[in-house]
């Protein structure tokens, strides 16, 4: 009698529901306007940087060709989990449909997965622009930045379609409300009542190779720049080779900070509370924060953005200078 009820239970839902993350705070609403600032600050800093770097021509170069895609990456990030979140709040409504859920499931893995694999490009990229300088143009010409490019995007849409449908295929006889503001793997696959312990422990593993590969060039890569500037005897050289790096290790530790707490870290480090603030980290304050961070320490960004603003006044000087000649 127990087993046909969680049958029914399984067979005549056909929909999620997400908790979502505003339960947890006493001022929902200044908490949900504070999300859609920041969604807006995301969009518009990221739409920014692309739009100074396509404009640019002294932007035309591999490192900002990458920093340009991780803007794009960071725009669809954002946009997988946030309005979904934000119409939930707004309509009341927290249901998500099983294609729904699926969906979102799969653009999460696969741009997480990408951006993984992205800034391991960009470290590469790094390496070879110091320690091999004279060799930059032919290791790093533009045939060589598609290819990364297109194996990154590989490796991250794998991931997605590795795990989106075993997780959307188990049987969820008991109650269906994800205890998350989006359908992130393991806060679905808990609601599970067949046993995952198998499927947890591979997606444990295949998370481990989606960080490990990464870090492991990251690191390298690091060490290799490490090396080849304290070998360098300009004091300008190395602060400025360093300046460059900076921008690019903040980045990673937020991002991949964020990913290890949540796929790496046993159970018992695992809350529902905890996870979806971690979440809310990594998937919403970190598209914001990226833009920030490669424009305001960038000088040649900075340069770009004032040559653009400074387009406009320059035409109604010179329109208002034709006026008064008339």
């Amino acid at each position: 009698m127990n087993i046909n009820t969680r049958m029914n239970n399984y067979t005549g839902q056909s929909d999620f529901t997400l908790v979502g993350f505003f339960i947890q705070s006493k001022h929902p609403a200044l908490l949900a306007v504070v999300i859609f600032v920041v969604f807006l600050m995301a969009l518009s800093g990221n739409a920014l940087l692309i739009l100074l770097i396509h404009s640019d021509t002294c932007l035309h170069t591999p490192m900002y060709f990458f920093i340009s895609q991780l803007s794009l990456m960071d725009m669809m990030y954002i946009s997988v989990t946030v309005p979904k979140m934000l119409m939930d709040q707004v309509l009341g409504s927290h249901k998500i449909s099983a294609a729904a859920c699926g969906m979102q499931m799969f653009l999460y893995l696969t741009l997480a997965g990408s951006e993984f694999f992205l800034l391991a490009a960009m470290s590469y990229d790094r390496y070879v622009a110091i320690c091999h300088p004279l060799r930059y143009p032919v290791l790093m010409n533009h045939r060589v930045c598609l290819l990364l490019l297109s194996v990154c995007w590989f490796l991250g849409s794998l991931d997605g379609f590795i795990l989106t449908p075993v997780t959307m295929t188990f049987p969820f006889c008991e109650s269906r409300e994800i205890h998350h503001f989006f359908c992130e793997v393991p806060a679905v696959t808990k609601l599970s009542c067949s046993d995952t312990w198998l499927y947890e422990t591979l997606m444990y593993l295949c998370c481990v190779l989606m960080l490990l590969i990464p870090v492991t060039v990251i690191s390298s890569s690091y060490s290799s720049i490490l090396l080849t500037v304290h070998r360098m005897n300009s004091a300008e050289g190395r602060k400025k080779a360093l300046a460059t790096c900076s921008s690019h290790m903040t980045v990673v530790i937020l991002f991949y900070g964020a990913a290890v707490y949540n796929y790496m870290f046993p159970p018992s480090f695992h809350t529902p509370e905890k996870d979806m603030v971690v979440s809310v980290f990594y998937t919403i304050l970190t598209p914001m924060l990226n833009p920030l961070i490669y424009s305001l320490r960038n000088k040649n960004v900075t340069g770009a953005l004032k040559k653009l603003l400074g387009v406009r006044p320059l035409f109604l000087k010179t329109v208002k200078q034709e006026f008064w000649n008339e």
